[in-house]
């Protein structure tokens, strides 16, 4: 029987985790989906060096993709709490925390809540 190592577990669970959030909110095209899949190839090789990081891959990968996507295309995920006219400079994106640690989830920095966990869009998105 083959099975499957903790590290390829904690990466096929980040892609669909983030590949989730990004078809919540109607941004997974083909571009996008190669952002995560950079990331998963970057962060093989980073919880390589560093075994114990393994139960952070989820978190960075979603900074990872919220940082590719800010550089092509703009703010993602803008945040539905505080709604579209919301800041000086228009909508603003959650924020991933802890930065690095488990169990990432989705913050709105500015209001100061918990909007989701990574992977959970789709239940405030819709």
């Amino acid at each position: 029987m083959n099975t499957i190592s903790p590290l390829e577990q904690a990466l096929h669970a980040a892609r669909a985790l983030i590949l989730a959030d990004l078809k919540a909110v109607d941004v997974a095209d083909a571009d996008v989906v190669s952002l995560v899949e950079e990331s998963i190839t970057q962060r093989r090789w980073w919880v390589e060096q560093w075994p114990e990081g393994v139960e952070f891959v989820t978190g960075l990968v979603a900074q990872d993709v919220q940082d590719g996507i800010l550089e092509r295309h703009g703010r993602w995920p803008v945040c539905p709490v505080c709604g579209p006219g919301s800041g000086t400079d228009g909508p603003h994106a959650l924020d991933v925390e802890p930065e690095l640690g488990a169990d990432p989830h989705w913050v709105c920095s500015e209001a100061g809540v918990v909007v989701a966990p990574v992977g959970s869009l789709g239940a405030v998105a819709g």
